[in-house]
């Protein structure tokens, strides 16, 4: 139980590791710390309890000495890369950091305002999380190859949650199952026309030297607004086909001609390329339905309810064949959490509008048609079907499988990892210095050295 409380911390602190930057506390630094060729700082102790207790976590008093062992134990992976040559590409560290770089901007609100806090330039920031980001991929890389033999069986399932107690079984919320009937009300030629003419009125700003981030900001409808329209570094085919063809033919600075997407109306802006990667901006826009348009999606939805609950046709069957939501009508509407990648959704993980029309509904009940948006970010117009609903409840075998071999498998990795651990703090050179020489809980192999 000790060992697993240690490595609920350094689970903590994994999710945690590329925020270093962030430490601003005033430590004289030193070397505590030696596995192999690796030095483990002062600092490095340091800035991750400073992380930790920032973040809210429970500081106990020997969280310093197992943020120690855990810092070992990455040393000991980074050794082990080493030996087998096992190198990360630039280019997707360079991704990672440029993604946790756009996170930490939106989380402050702009670049000066992080710059600030962090007490570094923006390059500098830059410079910690490819460090930071570079070693934290290699060290998973061992841990895949160390545990990618490792599976569960379902006789392995069953004696683990068996081997539970039973205040340490999962509870689990409220789970819902919906599925969903959408209809796009049909834009007017003028409408279309408005939206373009509205583009080609920006874009000629920009040619006349105005900010393109700037008027994102005023104009674009697209959820990166705020970020002056930009999407960071993203590879051509993480892109919508439409959108990333018109993209690649700039050159940094050009503003395309109007292009439209699976999400609307774009002019875009080329901003850098780097190697197959480009960081472009846009403004995006979209037709502002018309009353007759928008009545005629919901009496599409009107009607269809009618077939369903009249015993005509199935909802998956109507779904399958009239839902104009091309993602989720082949499953017959169902719709996937984007966070778990599950049928199943937690009530806080829905949309605020979507509980609202669920909230009330019994199992096999149709919503009535609403306005709402796709995953594009469209208006549209649904209708949800209230597919399954599961009470809260602890955690059991036959309502939360996929659950329970999900916690299974960590275990049984764990286990792995664990004597992987130990077998390799018994032939590496470690030496403990400072003030963890005291660490009662450093693994014998450590504390005989």
């Amino acid at each position: 139980m000790m060992k697993m409380m240690r490595r609920l911390i350094y689970i903590l602190l994994g999710a945690t590791m590329t925020m270093n930057v962030a430490a601003q506390s005033m430590v004289i630094d030193s070397v505590v710390g030696v596995v192999g060729d690796f030095h483990i700082l002062q600092s490095d102790v340091e800035q991750q309890y400073l992380q930790m207790k920032m973040s809210g976590n429970y500081m106990q008093p020997d969280t310093r000495c197992n943020i120690f062992n855990y810092f070992i134990e990455q040393k000991l992976l980074l050794a082990q890369a080493k030996i087998d040559s096992i190198e990360v590409g630039p280019a997707m560290v360079e991704m990672q950091m440029e993604s946790r770089l756009e996170y930490f901007i939106s989380q402050f609100g702009d670049e000066a305002e992080m710059e600030s806090y962090f007490n570094k330039s923006i390059f500098d920031i830059k410079d910690d999380l490819r460090e930071a980001i570079g070693e934290q991929m290699l060290t998973e890389q061992v841990r895949n190859t160390i545990t990618e033999d490792v599976s569960t069986t379902p006789s392995d399932v069953k004696r683990f949650f068996r081997s539970m107690d039973s205040d340490s079984i999962p509870y689990v919320n409220t789970q819902v199952e919906l599925a969903q009937i959408v209809a796009y009300p049909n834009y007017s030629e003028e409408a279309i026309f408005n939206v373009k003419e509205r583009l080609l009125e920006l874009r000629k700003r920009v040619q006349e030297g105005e900010d393109f981030g700037t008027l994102a900001i005023l104009y674009s409808e697209a959820p990166e607004a705020a970020r002056r329209g930009e999407l960071g570094f993203m590879y051509r085919n993480e892109l919508d086909k439409a959108y990333a063809n018109a993209a690649w033919a700039l050159k940094p600075g050009q503003v395309s001609k109007i292009v439209e997407s699976s999400f609307g109306y774009h002019i875009i802006q080329m901003v850098e390329r780097r190697g197959d990667r480009a960081n472009t901006r846009h403004i995006l826009m979209n037709p502002k339905a018309d009353a007759n348009a928008k009545q005629k999606a919901i009496y599409k939805l009107d009607s269809l309810k009618t077939t369903i609950e009249t015993d005509s046709a199935s909802f998956d069957f109507v779904a399958k064949w009239h839902s104009e939501d091309k993602k989720t009508s082949v499953n017959g509407g169902l719709i996937v959490n984007p966070r778990t990648q599950a049928s199943t959704f937690e009530l806080d993980q829905l949309d605020t509008k979507d509980y609202y029309y669920i909230r009330n509904m019994k199992v096999g009940d149709l919503s009535e048609p609403f306005e709402s948006t796709d995953q594009n970010h469209k208006m549209c117009y649904k209708m949800l079907y209230l597919k399954s609903r599961t009470e809260p409840h602890r955690a059991n075998l036959k309502q939360d499988y996929l659950l329970l071999q999900g916690l299974a498998l960590q275990y049984k990795n764990f286990e792995v990892m664990t004597e992987w651990y130990e077998e390799k703090k018994a032939s590496t050179y470690i030496k403990v210095g400072g003030p963890f020489k005291h660490c009662t809980q450093l693994d014998q192999q450590i504390s005989q050295k």
